[in-house]
């Protein structure tokens, strides 16, 4: 079969398996997406249906990993201004920092985002030691994976629900394929010809505010890591956040809630109140896809096969995943390349 007409086999449907069958579908590829969960989904273990989703720029990355998620913004940006069936939105956003930013922090990001300026003493709280201002995306999970799924089936792409156990079952199913993508995320953990230790589950747990002061983020970086994030779309707020190492637990913790309230009231009172209404509240829970020593990104041949691999991005799928997308159409376009020419 021709290179061409051979299927790209994508294992998972999170944002980043399902971004990427997005952009190799435009591509002129033929996609098949074999996931246990799919958009649409609710289950706990679906992260990218429950994710904070804005897009902030990383702390500690090299350039390579920094230029994925400026890739990113580019597609976000578009999509904010062009589509407004994606979720997407433009929103202000205020930084403030605990200490002075480090050498490789976050800063590097006044280059990709509009707006950027240091905020002069005064514009920000006494207690931190500087701020930024600028204009961010933040992406609404609820819009944004049906609308990739609906985008996706209209392209041509085809979704399975099937859990696997192993990357050769995926090989059994599709003989004629060449170019496998594992996005499975936690499931690198258990896939038994992968069986990735370093991956491991990280529960987040987010308070969603019902408020019409929903077109300002805030972001707080320092010991008392805080977040309030914009859901224009939604008419809403959601604060956080919480990481909480390999626990599972589906139940609200309550303590969790009364923190994050309070820790949001700190960083921006005219925003949430000391005790919002009950009714103005519901809570999110989401087991993020971590990695010790941050996310996989490789490609591997196994005889006739390409094995891409692309998980264990924790709380920063959205902000890497269209980069990371495009990473793995030039990928595999190389593939291509070597099986036309050679």
């Amino acid at each position: 079969m021709p290179f061409s007409q051979r299927p790209i086999v994508i294992l998972g449907a999170g944002i980043i398996g399902c971004a990427t069958a997005r952009q190799l579908l435009l591509n002129g590829f033929r996609v098949v997406v074999v996931a246990e969960f799919l958009p649409g989904d609710q289950n706990i273990f679906y992260a990218s249906a429950w994710a904070g989703a804005t897009w902030h720029a990383a702390g500690g990355i090299s350039p390579e990993y920094r230029y994925l998620q400026a890739v990113t913004h580019r597609h976000l940006l578009r999509m904010a201004q062009e589509d407004p069936e994606s979720g997407v939105c433009l929103v202000d956003a205020r930084e403030y920092l605990e200490e002075a930013p480090s050498e490789n922090s976050s800063l590097w990001g006044k280059t990709v985002v509009s707006n950027f300026r240091e905020l002069e003493s005064g514009e920000y709280p006494q207690n931190f030691h500087c701020g930024w201002s600028y204009q961010t995306l933040v992406t609404d999970p609820t819009r944004h994976m049906p609308y990739l799924r609906k985008q996706i089936t209209a392209l041509g792409g085809q979704f399975i629900r099937k859990r696997v156990e192993s990357l050769r079952e995926l090989y059994a199913m599709f003989p004629e394929s060449s170019v496998f993508i594992n996005a499975s995320g936690l499931g690198s953990k258990t896939l038994t010809d992968v069986r990735d230790d370093k991956c491991f589950p990280e529960r987040g747990q987010n308070v969603f505010y019902r408020t019409d002061k929903c077109r300002q983020m805030y972001f707080r970086n320092g010991k008392e890591y805080t977040y309030i994030i914009p859901r224009p779309l939604s008419e809403g707020v959601v604060l956080g956040g919480v990481k909480q190492q390999n626990n599972l637990s589906p139940e609200v913790d309550m303590d969790v809630v009364r923190d994050e309230i309070a820790r949001a009231h700190r960083l921006a009172p005219e925003v949430v109140p000391t005790n919002p209404p009950e009714e103005s509240l519901s809570y999110i829970i989401g087991i993020r896809p971590s990695r010790q020593g941050g996310f996989r990104l490789d490609s591997e041949q196994l005889g006739q096969q390409t094995i891409l691999s692309a998980y264990g991005f924790g709380g920063g799928g959205y902000a890497f995943s269209y980069g990371v997308a495009e990473w793995l159409v030039k990928t595999v376009e190389k593939s291509e390349r070597e099986n036309v020419i050679l």
